[in-house]
């Protein structure tokens, strides 16, 4: 691995528990050489992860649509930026850029990001791992539902399984670093096998 793509929100009245977390990744992500990958935002939870790597020295991809590369919304202090043309080139510009993905607190735009590639692992779209950086229970609610779907038998548990979570940067890195695409629960799901 040596990009790790950051789903994140970008609102800035949020506990500043959330903002402790996203820097402690992005200074995390520095230390151990790590690249990050990730909308290219300067506000909440996305401008305070980018602002702990570069400060540790590390490098920052940013990906931001034409509409939002405006001063109140980009980040200008970046390795490199690349402006998209709309949301969905974004996501598959960032997707494709990353090795993994993490993703923060955040509100619709990042559970879209974190749906997509998780479906794109299901689907054999890409053999990324996937992680979610728990922050003091945010996640618990959308956990328990996933495993309520995996329970009613919409998702395989090696599916839900493929999801990596941890409450500390380090630990997350470790187990998507681990990780091992799960080609057999995906082979049963498409019916290969």
């Amino acid at each position: 691995m040596e990009r790790i793509c950051v789903f994140c929100g970008s609102a800035d009245a949020v506990a500043p528990k959330y903002f402790h977390a996203a820097r402690q990744l992005g200074e995390t992500l520095a230390a151990r050489g790590l690249t990050l990958v990730y909308g290219a935002g300067k506000t909440g939870l996305m401008g305070a992860v980018a602002d702990a790597a570069l400060q540790r020295g590390g490098q920052v991809i940013g990906v931001i649509t034409e509409a939002m590369n405006t001063p109140a919304l980009v980040h200008r202090g970046l390795t490199k930026l690349e402006v998209a043309p709309h949301m969905p080139a974004r996501k598959q510009r960032m997707i494709a850029l990353a090795d993994a993905f993490i993703t923060l607190p955040g509100g619709f735009g990042t559970l879209d990001e974190l749906f997509e590639v998780l479906t794109g692992l299901q689907v054999r779209d890409h053999a990324k791992p996937v992680g979610l950086l728990e922050v003091d229970g945010y996640f618990r609610p959308l956990l328990t539902a996933l495993e309520s779907m995996s329970a009613a038998g919409f998702i395989m548990p090696a599916h839900y399984a493929m999801l990596q979570t941890a409450d500390r940067p380090g630990a997350l890195l470790d187990r998507l670093q681990a990780f091992r695409y799960p080609e057999a629960a995906v082979r049963e799901w498409l019916r290969e096998a």
